[in-house]
């Protein structure tokens, strides 16, 4: 799209581990990076407030940073060019309305934006990338916050709307992610396996054996050691990790993890970054383990299984 100046609108303590991702990939391509903090966190629009000096009075593309999208953003920078609108916004269909900001939609227009709404005026959802002139600040300094406390962005579109700002919309049907919650990461993650994945499992087998059974897709980050152990179907490992006598399946396992001993299989899960997660058999009803911050952990027998389900 010719876009040259990035803002990455951030927690403060964020910088180092955005700068170790993309400073290569950015210097590669040219790019210029600039990184704003935003102390609080209170929502879409308020992130896109603290960027109103960066942007100036420039149109800009609004990206959000947990939303996958499989299609080219230069439909969207044409509809907005061809228009008199103020904000074009890519829309898609989805199943359950009521999880997302909901565009009402007449004569090519949108006329309304409500967020999560309990009865959905139409099934098409405001899923993360925008075009928008600066006219959005005005409405961004005069909305307030939500009932969950937080500055809406489909608020901010709304308030455009009702001030005879035109917004109009591009709708696409290639896939769409928003990995707001695990459900959803885990089914994006399959999906990226799927299209993307490389042979970087053949090559670890080729390597490193190590008595591994690796079921593709996966994908394992550098520096990793694998013994032991099932990896796969849809498995996506950081760099740094160890596992080791140890089942993992449609999982993500962040850097810097370790996994050992495990008597159950890791399934549908996420480890965050330098995770430790251990078993140790102390009988047949007990198991020894070290969980990180905020872990959540899902146990149930085969009884409890078939009696109640499990997760």
């Amino acid at each position: 799209m010719g876009i040259k100046d990035i803002g990455l609108v951030i927690q403060p303590q964020q910088e180092e581990i955005f700068h170790e991702h993309l400073y290569a990939y950015a210097e590669k391509k040219n790019l210029r990076l600039h990184y704003i903090p935003q102390h609080e966190q209170k929502g879409i629009a308020h992130a896109v407030a603290q960027a109103e000096d960066f942007l100036g009075s420039d149109s800009f593309v609004l990206l959000l940073g947990d939303n996958l999208i499989d299609d080219s953003l230069q439909k969207l920078k044409d509809s907005f060019q061809q228009t008199s609108a103020h904000g074009t916004v890519l829309v898609t269909k989805v199943s359950k309305p009521q999880d997302y900001g909901i565009a009402d939609i007449k004569d090519n227009m949108i006329v309304r934006v409500e967020e999560k709404p309990v009865k959905p005026k139409s099934n098409l959802a405001v899923i993360g990338a925008y075009i928008f002139k600066s006219s959005i600040f005005n409405a961004i300094h005069s909305i307030t916050p939500s009932a969950r406390g937080e500055y809406e962005i489909t608020d901010a579109i709304q308030w455009m709307i009702d001030h005879q700002y035109d917004i109009n919309y591009v709708k696409t049907t290639k896939p769409t992610f928003d990995v707001g919650t695990i459900d959803r990461w885990l089914k994006a993650n399959q999906w990226m396996l799927k299209q993307h994945g490389s042979s970087t499992d053949a090559e670890f087998l080729d390597e490193k054996p190590n008595n591994n059974v690796i079921i593709p897709p996966v994908v394992i980050g550098d520096n990793c050691t694998i013994e032991d152990s099932v990896i796969g179907p849809y498995v996506s490992i950081e760099a740094n990790t160890i596992i080791k006598k140890s089942i993992v399946r449609n999982s993500i396992i962040l850097k810097g993890c370790h996994i050992e001993n495990m008597p159950y299989e890791i399934t549908d899960s996420i480890l965050g970054e330098r995770t430790k997660l251990f078993g140790k058999y102390m009988n047949d009803n007990t198991i020894q383990v070290v969980f990180g911050d905020e872990s959540k952990f899902f146990l149930s027998s085969d009884k409890e299984s078939k009696d109640k389900g499990s997760e």
